[in-house]
């Protein structure tokens, strides 16, 4: 695979100073296949053993820290204490935005950004020039407020 977006992440790594291995790049090649999705470095492990079997955990997460490091991934933990990690997009001014399932945590993203008529006002009202957010909401996905209407109907007639 090579598309413009992987060559230039891949030439970041490397005008950074770092070795561009074949596992690096096989994390790389995960990352922008997954581009519209946040991974746990698992899930990225498993995707890139896949592709190249050489590949090692900790050589992962030593290309995951790199990456962060270099501002070209967006690195969020949420309520199931893991880290997960998406490509911060090239086109977008800021990162994106979460939306967590406190029941099953599920992670979905907002790639709009909802929030430009805040930024204006605090702007206006406060002087200060935002240069980035993160907003992760909090809540119950479709599928598990479906599944707790479920219940509460099926313990409303256990009751009659």
């Amino acid at each position: 695979m090579e598309t413009e977006e992987l060559q230039t992440l891949t030439s970041r790594v490397q005008e950074a100073g770092f070795k561009l291995t074949p596992q690096r790049r096989t994390t790389i090649e995960v990352l922008a296949d997954h581009d519209n999705k946040m991974l746990t470095a698992e899930e990225i492990y498993m995707a890139a053993r896949d592709k190249n079997a050489s590949i090692g955990l900790a050589t992962v997460y030593r290309t995951l820290e790199i990456l962060t490091e270099l501002n070209i991934l967006a690195r969020m933990t949420f309520d199931d204490g893991q880290a997960h990690y998406s490509l911060k997009g090239q086109r977008s001014r800021h990162s994106h935005h979460y939306l967590l399932c406190t029941s099953c945590g599920r992670v979905e993203e907002v790639q709009e950004d909802m929030l430009s008529d805040l930024e204006k006002e605090v702007t206006n009202r406060y002087h200060f020039k935002i240069s980035d957010h993160h907003l992760t909401m909090h809540g119950l996905c479709y599928d598990c407020q479906l599944a707790q209407m479920t219940s509460e109907i099926d313990a409303y007639h256990d009751h009659d």
